[in-house]
Parts: structure tokens; C-alpha cells; sequence
């Protein structure tokens, strides 16, 4: 019995051990945690429990039936953040590059498998050189498995992506079907074809990290939805974020009591809203002020900054957060954030998170390479979420809805539950002097001082709809509230909402415009 005891304690040992003490050291120089470490500081301490670490690939060309490692390259399991519940799998690129083969495939698959018999998220690191060539088709089989799990779990249980290293050719496609992608800055990258291959194809010369790095990712494209510093840093913002989900489509999102009153005054917000109506504020000022302990993790922070997303806690329940941003591009709707809305509504809707959402929105963005781009099919994707989602939906108008982005915006026409405005909403088709402009034109030409006259014919037109009440008496706002007490309005109605009931008609799925 000793005998195997031993056996069981060396092979073991060789699984801890990596691609050993050189290859751990390499990885150590360039500023990157191993896949164990990693896992030690996203799951609570001795939470973590493995499978498949014996497991090997059965390839035997090119030499590597005599390369073999225990565990293939990637570490997999289970174990808990803050006490709940993940799977998870940890690419060890210490043992061949991290590339991924069938049996590699393999384990990251029973662990999926797992997560949705069982109802609990699936939370996936990534640090690998792409397919391991030597296993040809196979490998390439093997991610064609994972693709597919990732997309029979969208929707059923959270799934959290963290890229902190190369990710490469196919292996972008498993991060980009989950929920949300976090990277590190300055040691990790994502892109279809390298610098090389489109160097030969396009003749462009670019580095990886200006192809395919956090920043790029974050700012440009919107691949990415979060970046950090550093590995550790990512899996602490993974905790984080982590800690606003429900374990999986059926459970609500946790709850988390603390100190601050739901009935809490935020007196900074009376005064907030500029006279001006082309002067812009800060949203994040609104946001702050109304959730609890001014504590928001915003997602996308730096893409499609005209409109602001992400989580918070209003009287310990999670909610996500939608606002427009008058502090950038005047907080218009183009299509960048027509698509970082759309993807954020219907996640929220997708696992239980009230959307509570602040409007002011002169409309969407104007422009030739606007409406080339597709700003019509792009502009319908928020819509089409927003009138999809049967979550709780509050909306509090700010300062400007008009035109379609009012209807877009969670408007009481689109199933909104609640929409409050303070008294600086305006609620109309377009602003005040493009209305008179042409609704007035042949009055104002003709007068004997049109701009006097064009004067007079706006200030009448902004005490018509400069304002909430014609909406409100229509019954398209339920309320005109202090902006002080938003957060007391917003508490009581999450309250209310709780147990709201809402269901879309009998279908497959509907066709989002695409």
C-alpha cells in the first residue's frame, strides 16, 4: 500500500509541477501568475478541488508519445468565491505553450458539462499559443466542443472569460460567447490572424500588443469588458463582478445588506443639472449618489463612453445600471453604444437584474458614416433589448429625451415599470430651435425681425416641452420626483418589482437584428 501511495504522490507532484521550475521561472519573468496560482487567488482559500489531473493526450506523431505531462495544460475544477459556487479551468502555458489539444479540450468540457447539470457559472482563464499543431484536426475538434458548450450555456449559467496571455486564431471564439471578457494590460492579447500573418496578407506592419492588446480591446473594438494591471488584479475584479450574478438563469442575484438608509437623501442632485441645456455634467455624479455607498462596477469604461453601463447594489439588491453620459459626445446614442447597451440589457434580462436606467439622450448621432455603418440595424438592437426584457425596468429622465432614443430608452411604451423624471426632463421630437425652425419657417420669414420672431417662437415652444408635464399628463412618465429622493423612489420600487411576472410570446428565439 505504501508503494502506491508513493505512486499517487509522484504522479501528483509532476501535475503540481508544470512545465517545471525553468518554464514556472519564465512564466514568473514576464509578470504573469502559473495557472495554480492563479486559481489560488480567484477561489476562497483550500476551496479549490481538481479534476482530471492524471490526464494525458494520446498523441503519439512528431515525438510526443514521449512528451507527456499530467494534466495536458490545463488545471480544472471546482470551488467557491465569497462561499458560492464555480467551475473552473486554468491554462498552464509553462506545459507546451498552453495549446490545446483533444484531452485538453476534453477536461475544459466535463467541467461544462458539469456547470450546467448542476447550475453554477463557469468562470475560464486563458494563457495559450492556439491549437497544438501536432494534433491537427483533432485540436481543432476539440475547440468546436468547447464553442458549442459555451453556446448552449449563454443564458442558462454566468460565464466569465479572463485572457492573461496569448489567445489566439480559434481560441478567441470561446471568450467571445461568454458573458464578459476581463484582460491584463501589457501581457495579454486577442486577435483572429497575428502580426505575421498580416504582414504577409495585408502587408501592414503592427505589434502585437497594438493588434490585439487590452487597450485596443477595451477602447476600440469592445472586445474586451474590463482590463487591469496586473493578473492579480483581474481576478480580483473577476470576485468582484462574481459577487453581483445569480449562480444561474433561475436564482435571483444575492442580495447584500449594508448600512446605507434606502431612504438616504443625495441633496447634491437638485443642483446638479445645468440651466443650460447644452452643458454637459457627469452621469457617474448621478449614479453615485443613488446606489449604495457610491459603490459601481462599470463595465466597457472605456468604449462607447456616451453611454455608461454596469453593476451596483440599491438597498443590498444588485441592479444594472444604463445611463447616458452628457459628459461625452452630449451622451447621443450612435452604434458602438447601441451595441454595448444591447449586449448589457440582455444579459441583465438573461440572469435576473433589475435595469434601472438615466436618460439624457438628445437623440442619435447624425452623419454619413453613422447611417453607412448600419445606425438603423445597430440602433435596433437597444431597442429590440430593451423591448425584449422582462426584468424590473425603471427609467428616471434627466434632463433630455427626444426623438426616437426616448422611445429607445426604456420608455413606458416599451414595457418600462416604472419611469420617473425630475423637473429638468424634457420629453419632446427634437430640441426647441430646430422644432421652430421647422414647424415655424414661413412665420419667421415672413416676420419683420425673424430672429426676434424665431426668439419669441422658442421660448414659447420650451414652456410647452422644456419640460415633464405634458408626458406626465399622458401618463408616459408615473411621476415628477425630487431629484434628492431618487434613490428612496428607486429602493421602493426594486422592492415592489420583485416579484414582477412578464412573459414574451411562445417562441424558438426572435430574430435580433443582426
Amino acid at each position: 500500500m505504501t508503494s502506491k501511495l508513493d505512486r499517487m504522490k509522484q504522479l501528483r507532484e509532476q501535475a503540481l509541477a508544470g512545465g517545471g521550475p525553468e518554464r514556472v521561472a519564465a512564466q514568473h519573468k514576464q509578470g504573469k501568475l502559473t495557472a495554480r496560482e492563479r486559481l489560488g487567488l480567484l477561489l476562497d482559500e483550500g476551496s479549490f478541488v481538481e479534476f482530471d489531473r492524471y490526464v494525458e493526450h494520446q498523441c503519439d506523431k512528431f515525438g510526443m508519445g514521449s512528451k507527456k505531462i499530467p494534466g495536458d495544460g490545463v488545471v480544472t475544477g471546482h470551488g467557491t468565491i465569497e462561499g458560492r459556487p464555480t467551475f473552473v479551468f486554468s491554462q498552464d502555458f509553462t506545459v507546451w505553450g498552453g495549446s490545446l489539444g483533444a484531452a485538453h479540450a476534453q477536461k475544459i468540457c466535463k467541467v461544462m458539462d458539469q456547470a450546467l447539470k448542476v447550475g453554477v457559472p463557469v468562470i475560464g482563464l486563458s494563457d495559450s499559443g492556439g491549437a497544438r499543431i501536432q494534433e491537427g484536426v483533432a485540436a481543432l475538434g476539440g475547440y468546436a466542443d468547447i464553442f458549442l458548450r459555451n453556446t448552449l450555456a449563454s443564458g442558462v449559467v454566468p460565464q466569465l472569460s479572463a485572457v492573461m496571455g496569448p489567445c489566439a486564431g480559434g481560441a478567441v471564439y470561446s471568450p467571445a460567447i461568454t458573458d464578459f471578457i476581463a484582460m491584463v494590460e501589457g501581457t495579454s492579447y486577442m486577435f483572429v490572424t497575428g502580426p505575421n500573418v498580416v504582414k504577409t496578407v495585408t502587408h501592414e506592419q503592427v505589434t502585437s500588443e497594438d493588434l490585439g492588446g487590452a487597450t485596443v480591446h477595451a477602447s476600440k473594438s469592445g472586445v474586451a469588458h474590463f482590463t487591469a494591471p496586473s493578473d492579480a488584479d483581474v481576478l480580483a475584479l473577476l470576485r468582484r463582478l462574481f459577487s453581483y450574478l445569480p449562480l444561474n438563469n433561475r436564482e435571483d442575484p444575492p442580495r447584500r445588506k449594508n448600512g446605507d438608509d434606502p431612504a438616504r437623501e443625495a441633496p447634491e442632485l437638485d443642483l446638479l443639472v445645468p440651466e443650460n441645456p447644452n452643458k454637459p455634467y457627469d452621469i457617474h455624479q448621478v449614479i453615485r449618489a443613488v446606489v449604495d455607498e457610491g459603490d459601481f462596477l462599470e463595465v466597457h469604461d472605456k468604449y462607447a463612453r456616451n453611454l455608461v453601463v454596469g453593476f451596483a447594489r440599491i438597498d443590498g439588491r444588485p441592479v444594472g445600471i444604463v445611463a447616458n453620459q452628457p459628459a461625452h459626445l452630449a451622451g447621443v446614442l450612435d452604434i458602438d453604444a447601441s451595441l454595448k447597451g444591447a449586449r448589457f440589457v440582455r444579459f441583465c434580462d438573461c440572469f435576473n437584474l433589475p435595469l434601472v436606467v438615466f436618460e439624457d439622450v438628445p437623440g442619435f448621432l447624425p452623419g454619413v458614416a453613422q447611417e453607412h455603418g448600419g445606425i438603423i440595424k445597430h440602433g435596433a438592437k437597444l431597442l429590440y433589448a430593451f423591448c425584449e426584457a422582462t426584468v424590473p425596468k425603471i427609467t428616471v429622465i434627466t434632463r433630455k429625451a427626444y426623438g426616437g432614443a426616448y422611445d429607445v430608452m426604456n420608455s413606458k411604451h416599451v414595457r418600462g415599470d416604472l419611469n420617473l423624471a425630475w423637473p429638468t426632463a424634457e420629453c419632446a421630437v427634437m430640441g426647441a430651435a430646430g422644432a421652430v425652425e421647422i414647424i415655424f419657417n414661413r412665420q419667421i420669414q415672413a416676420a419683420a425681425d425673424p430672429k426676434a420672431e424665431k426668439d419669441k417662437l422658442t421660448a414659447e415652444y420650451l414652456e410647452r416641452f422644456a419640460n415633464p408635464y405634458e408626458a406626465a399628463r399622458k401618463g408616459f412618465i408615473d411621476d415628477v420626483i425630487e431629484p434628492r429622493a431618487t434613490r428612496r423612489h428607486l429602493a421602493r420600487a426594486l422592492a415592489l418589482l420583485r416579484t414582477k411576472r412578464d412573459e414574451n410570446p411562445p417562441k424558438k428565439h426572435g430574430n435580433l437584428p443582426l
